[in-house]
């Protein structure tokens, strides 16, 4: 299981999309790959769990937690080998992890937990909850963005991950991503 969670070497700047549920992630995620012509890594728990809600109408559970995070590996190897020079996350074990603590009483899986913290990445963009709530089959926390919010920047702050708090519209968000990104290709 371990290697599963691994990070694979690479020379690839690697920046994650961050933050709590209907933020804007995605669609952030998607705008960038197409502005730097590379690939970007879709969020594997967003698929693992509409499926099992449509076969089974059953939620996330503690077991859930690995499988997603080896899919979500999975995902990000494969296309780190391809990128161009850049790949863009639309999630990481990171954040997986924030979630897990938030809905099982502070645990997460050990090997979880290690590679979480052990797998790195040149940038976050921790996305702000100033964009309206957009609400779907797997989403579930409209009253408590601010606590999900906190949670995410303290999981950053706690680890000491670079990140830059993204706020405003998708433009707003797309124009600091960019300005950022672009720092990070000049100086690598």
């Amino acid at each position: 299981m371990a290697e599963k969670l691994a990070q694979r070497p690479s020379s690839v700047i690697k920046v994650v999309l961050f933050g709590p549920e209907s933020t804007g992630k995605t669609s952030l995620a998607e705008m960038l790959g197409k502005h730097y012509n590379t690939l970007w890594v879709e969020e594997f728990m967003r698929d693992y769990l509409q499926e099992k809600w449509d076969n089974e109408q059953r939620v996330c559970e503690p077991k859930d937690m690995i499988p997603i995070a080896e899919g979500q590996m999975k995902r990000e190897n494969e296309l780190t080998k391809k990128a161009n020079k850049l790949l863009i996350s639309d999630t990481d074990l990171l954040e997986l992890k924030v979630y897990s603590e938030a809905y099982y009483s502070g645990f997460c899986e050990p090997q979880l937990l290690k590679h979480a913290l052990n797998n790195l990445y040149d940038l976050y963009f921790l996305t702000y909850i100033d964009v309206p709530w957009t609400p779907d089959d797997l989403r579930d926390k409209p009253e408590d963005r601010i606590g999900m919010f906190k949670r995410f920047e303290a999981a950053l702050k706690n680890s000491n991950k670079p990140y830059v708090i993204l706020k405003g519209d998708l433009e707003e968000r797309f124009k600091t991503a960019v300005n950022k990104i672009d720092e990070l290709l000049k100086n690598k």
